[in-house]
């Protein structure tokens, strides 16, 4: 197909103002820039205006982001930014997340407009590990370790939690692996043991690592290999 049909199909926009904009610069195919309107392309091609990768209609999305502090994990909020405010409008259609983040929590978020796909990723029977990495405000004690990795009865709760892995970076800062996911449990879990909460980052669902290169409120495409490990 043409590029400037490509472009209004994936974007909304007309024919007319696809041309515009392909002719000042904004389109590249395959990491080339592109100016001919008449270019053929095909939907195999990596394609991007802005920066930005376009997709057609009707295939699923998958990204991951690097969600910024004080962004919250919906679609919609009237007093905060989402992080689908982060997303550029052509790209937002019937996009959801897949494991939300508290808003004071950073890293790796997974959207999608798979809905079978985000079930797999959160389902409690998948058993999915989450990786953080935890500051603390004291140093955790090696009987703390002991009763995090044995699994802990949080506050108002009849069930221990799964038993989880704790690695130590250095005395207040840890990287913890779960593979629940109860309301605020990494926050809970370290205030069963008295401990505190100070910043708290995901790296890693599953076997999808957060990309090293993406700053806070970037994100990208994730691979085929990525999306098959669900």
């Amino acid at each position: 197909m043409r590029l400037d049909f490509f472009l209004s199909k994936c974007t909304g926009i007309s024919r007319k103002e696809a041309r515009r904009q392909i002719m000042a610069g904004r389109v590249t195919v395959d990491g080339t820039l592109c100016k001919k309107s008449a270019t053929t392309v095909t939907a195999d091609q990596a394609m991007s205006r802005d920066d930005q990768a376009l997709q057609l209609p009707g295939e699923h999305r998958y990204l991951m982001m690097n969600k910024p502090v004080d962004v919250v994990s919906a679609t919609t909020d009237d007093l905060h930014t989402t992080a689908l405010n982060l997303i550029p409008p052509e790209w937002r259609r019937d996009l959801h997340i897949a494991g939300r983040l508290d808003r004071d929590t950073t890293g790796l978020l997974l959207l999608t407009t798979d809905g079978q796909w985000s079930h797999r990723v959160t389902s409690p029977r998948s058993d999915c590990a989450k990786t953080y990495q935890v500051w603390l405000a004291e140093p955790l004690s090696e009987d703390a370790i002991q009763q995090l990795e044995a699994g802990i009865l949080l506050k108002s709760e009849t069930d221990k939690t799964a038993p989880a892995k704790v690695e130590m970076i250095a005395p207040a800062h840890i990287r913890l692996s779960i593979t629940e996911g109860r309301y605020h449990q990494v926050k809970r879990m370290l205030a069963a043991v008295g401990n505190h909460v100070e910043r708290l980052h995901r790296e890693r669902i599953g076997a999808i690592t957060l990309e090293p290169s993406l700053a806070p409120g970037e994100y990208r495409e994730l691979t085929e290999a990525e999306i098959n490990s669900f």
